[in-house]
């Protein structure tokens, strides 16, 4: 009798499992990845302590945390160079990506830090290949104009990641 109870408890806790799992695997959405690190970019930026002149490198560092968290600076650097990226050695690719994600973190961070309460809105996701890769347009609504900003990403490892950021049709990469 113990063991057919220890065995539907564990049946239960499973199924619980399985059921928690594809639940965050279907709640995982381009948008709400994006939305999220966002959120918590522009939380830093508006951050009063922060926002301290005397804390200009320690905001930079937040939100360069938070981007390294979500951008695929690899995937970016490859697509920069196109077919030249299989020429390089492994040691040239590592500097490669090295300056780039420094170059593109910086000039991202110089975008967002001009951020003052202006409304962002997420318009539309679209999802292609296979579910590997997928848009996320937003817009960043001024008092004087709006400016659409793309996300482009790729799933690796059940989790969305920029590969590409496009701002008023200029990309990063």
């Amino acid at each position: 009798m113990k063991t057919k109870k220890a065995v539907i408890l564990k049946s239960i806790a499973l199924a619980t499992a399985v059921i928690f799992s594809l639940t965050a695997y279907a709640s995982s959405t381009p948008t709400a990845e994006i939305k999220t690190t966002v959120d918590a970019i522009v939380s830093a930026i508006k951050d009063k302590n922060l926002s301290l002149p005397s804390n200009r490198e320690k905001r930079r560092g937040k939100i360069r945390s938070l981007i390294k968290e979500k951008f695929d600076f690899e995937e970016m650097a490859k697509r920069s160079l196109a077919r030249h990226w299989n020429d390089r050695t492994p040691e040239e690719r590592k500097e490669f990506v090295s300056i780039f994600s420094e170059l593109l973190e910086a000039s991202y961070i110089s975008k967002i830090e001009s951020y003052t309460n202006e409304k962002i809105t997420y318009d539309k996701e679209e999802i292609k290949g296979e579910d590997k890769y997928g848009v996320v347009s937003t817009t960043i609504v001024t008092r004087n104009v709006n400016i659409p900003v793309e996300y482009k990403v790729m799933r690796k490892d059940n989790k969305w990641y920029v590969y590409d950021v496009v701002i008023e049709g200029v990309s990063f990469i």
